[in-house]
């Protein structure tokens, strides 16, 4: 049976609740919400005032993990003063899930790369996961979707340099690049699996640069908005965006976008994510 992908075209706060309760999943237990907090600098990422009908909507906690670069969040201090400034605080209960160690271990035997992933230890504190991605494309993974928050996003600042590295954290910008992409695959399996099924994804396509949120310098968006949408299949949701931004013809700054993605080879990971059985690339698109 094909994924169902809810997908409107108006990007309102209002429309990203109605998307998700058409996913019909009970978010039980404390939520986890998985988003983007920002790198100080950036102009792009999506602020708590378009999230906050969501997050209200699940009673959810907005969760982050530290960084595993230089910038404003590669410490718990400097995560939770940015948390501040960008008014995550403000509004939401916050919880930087890796602010102290021991990480959360999470075996993957089956993992075509990596066998365990780091994840924030706080993370054991949460019974359902929300995922928020902003849709956009990104230095090293060529786009940044659900499949890198569940990898990169929940990892431990250790676990972010582990999967970059492919299994060494002293090769995380050197590793190969395509076993790098894999081992964020393997990464969303651990989560998928911790979270069994307690899960739902949503997708927003504005404010679609090349470069991701973690950029402190980013260019500015390269293409039209898109639309909003909503899955329980991180898979399908990831393949929907990309299939949408390939049917953007008309638009003058589609061919830049997909540079960015087909250079860094952004597909691998939604297919090897879909060989592991994280989700399927096979869905129907619900246009509302």
């Amino acid at each position: 049976m094909k994924s169902k992908v809810y997908f409107s075209r108006e990007i309102t706060p209002e429309k990203t609740v109605e998307l998700f309760d058409l996913c019909q999943k009970r978010l039980k237990g404390n939520v986890a919400v998985k988003l983007h907090s920002g790198e100080v600098g950036n102009q792009n990422f999506i602020r708590p005032n378009f999230w906050k009908p969501i997050i209200e909507h699940v009673g959810g906690t907005v969760t982050e993990c530290n960084t595993a670069y230089e910038g404003e969040r590669n410490t718990t201090e400097k995560h939770l003063k940015t948390l501040e400034k960008h008014g995550w605080s403000k509004y939401f209960k916050v919880d930087l899930l890796d602010a102290e160690g021991p990480d959360l271990v999470l075996d993957i035997p089956d993992g075509e790369i990596i066998k365990r992933n780091y994840a924030g230890k706080n993370l054991a504190n949460y019974q359902s996961l929300l995922v928020l991605s902003h849709f956009k494309g990104h230095p090293m993974g060529g786009y940044g979707g659900a499949l890198k928050q569940l990898a990169i996003g929940i990892a431990s600042s250790y676990g972010k340099a582990y999967i970059h590295g492919a299994g060494n954290t002293e090769k995380i910008w050197t590793s190969d690049h395509d076993e790098f992409l894999k081992s964020m695959a393997d990464a969303a399996l651990s989560i998928v699996r911790y979270f069994k099924g307690n899960a739902v994804y949503i997708n927003v396509m504005k404010n679609m640069s090349v470069d991701c949120d973690c950029c402190a310098v980013a260019e500015n968006p390269c293409m039209k908005d898109i639309g909003i949408l909503a899955s329980l299949d991180p898979v399908a949701i990831d393949k929907a965006c990309l299939d949408l931004v390939y049917a953007a013809k008309d638009d003058a700054g589609q061919k830049h976008f997909l540079e960015r993605v087909e250079s860094r080879n952004g597909i691998l990971t939604v297919n090897a994510a879909k060989k592991l059985g994280v989700g399927s690339t096979e869905y129907e698109l619900i246009e509302i």
